[in-house]
């Protein structure tokens, strides 16, 4: 198994993203979305990030901002990657990837997800996020059947997503698709929201990457 990435999610804590940074995670998420609670603003905070090295990736999540707007927020916060977790279109995804910018286009899974509907966006995005399907655009804390990524047949790498916690590790051990290339994490970490356990985050990603090596 390649060593999977790990995305944490949901930061704002100057003190707490220290805490996490220490950790190693891959990349660090912020949510600029208005309508989560774990919403940074639009106005960046140097504090926030100042202790992120460059070897972790910063990661704006969005919902249905226009190309204009993520773009510019990206300038601002400086942002690596950027998360669309609405309906952005294929053409959006194009025109921010055009800019330089990585781009993760997110996906909420159910029973009832037509895996077809991806084709549009295979080139237009460099990575997949898949997370379980709620009544609103973003994390639920809910887990989905990771059986239904069986029907995941596009060559685009993805994160696995949704209610993820301490105690999958064995799960996520024993799920196997050739195009998994990182885990998302967010509130199965959390003191309350937007602040993580530093201990279990970095015990997670510890004995993820101890079980790896094993391999």
């Amino acid at each position: 198994m390649n060593e999977l990435k790990i995305k944490v999610c949901g930061m704002r804590d100057p003190e707490n993203i220290s805490g996490v940074v220490a950790a190693l995670p891959d990349y660090l998420g912020f949510i600029f979305y208005p309508k989560s609670k774990r919403f940074v603003g639009f106005e960046p905070s140097p504090e926030m990030y100042a202790e992120i090295p460059a070897s972790i990736k910063k990661v704006g999540v969005f919902v249905d901002e226009s190309p204009e707007k993520v773009l510019e927020i990206s300038k601002k916060w400086n942002l690596d990657v950027v998360q669309l977790h609405g309906l952005e279109t294929p053409e959006d995804c194009r025109q921010i990837r055009n800019s330089g910018i990585t781009v993760f286009k997110a996906f909420a899974v159910d029973e009832s997800f037509d895996f077809a509907t991806l084709s549009a966006y295979s080139g237009e995005c460099d990575y997949f996020l898949f997370d379980t399907k709620g009544q609103l655009p973003g994390g639920t804390g809910q887990k989905f059947s990771w059986k239904l990524l069986e029907n995941f047949k596009l060559n685009v790498p993805f994160f696995l997503s949704g209610g993820i916690g301490p105690g999958d590790l064995n799960a996520i051990r024993e799920f196997s698709h050739p195009k998994l290339f990182g885990i998302d994490i967010n509130s199965g970490f959390e003191i309350s929201p937007a602040r993580k356990d530093v201990r279990k985050v970095k015990q997670f990603i510890a004995e993820i990457r101890s079980k790896e090596n094993i391999q």
